[in-house]
């Protein structure tokens, strides 16, 4: 299991699974590919892909899972449950446990991991706004705050693809690894206690994935809402 396993720092994809469950790395796989071009809203809340070859705007297996998994439009609840991101997300959280950010049983995050967030939202803080700042720095905001970076950074896209407002639910905090289908599948079929949540922490920060396995970082440019 090796050293690089546990030294790689982890993406914004894993900063969001671990700070407050699948459906938070999700938003942020479909705020980067919206921001790529490759994922627009649609209608009544839901998530669409938009037209041409988005093979160049995929950075980590999850982006590619949440593009290929919206063959019909999907909203933000339902995506973490079809096959090909479910699979993603179980992938993520088996790395994760490897690099001793996650216990399996209970399904439950380490002390390294609680230091490290602590560590990344310090360096970070929430943006007040989209000026100014790259691709990268959107989607870290969004994995280390969810819901505020998505109202400050992407207002429109969020309320229109149904990330945020009533039912939106992007990070239900004390539900770190999800509910329901989406937990059993992550958590081996173990029950998830609720104690783990992240309120409590302030500050802002992450490293943006590049490669298709493991945790990393990686840079890019990108659009804004």
């Amino acid at each position: 299991m090796g050293a690089d396993t546990t030294t790689k720092p982890p993406g914004p994809h894993e900063i969001a699974l671990l700070r407050a469950g699948p459906r938070a790395a999700v938003t942020v796989a479909v705020v980067a590919l919206h921001l790529r071009g490759a994922v627009g809203a649609g209608r009544r809340g839901t998530l669409r892909r938009t037209p041409g070859d988005a093979a160049a705007a995929f950075r980590h297996p999850l982006e590619k899972a949440v593009r290929s998994a919206l063959y019909r439009p999907a909203g933000l609840r339902e995506l973490p449950g079809r096959l090909m991101v479910a699979r993603a997300l179980a992938r993520m959280r088996a790395e994760a446990v490897a690099a001793g950010l996650s216990r399996s049983v209970p399904p439950r995050r380490t002390r390294a991991w609680r230091r490290r967030l602590a560590e990344l939202r310090a360096a970070h803080p929430l943006p007040g706004g989209p000026e100014g700042l790259g691709e990268d720095e959107i989607v870290l905001a969004v994995a280390l705050y969810g819901e505020p970076a998505l109202a400050a950074l992407v207002p429109r896209f969020a309320r229109e693809a149904g990330l945020t407002g009533r039912g939106a639910l992007a990070d239900a905090g004390r539900f770190p690894f999800g509910r329901s289908d989406d937990l059993r599948l992550l958590s081996g079929g173990e029950s998830y206690d609720g104690t783990d949540d992240d309120r409590g922490y302030g500050g802002h920060g992450g490293h943006d994935h590049a490669s298709g396995g493991g945790f990393g970082c990686g840079g890019g440019g990108g659009g804004f809402d």
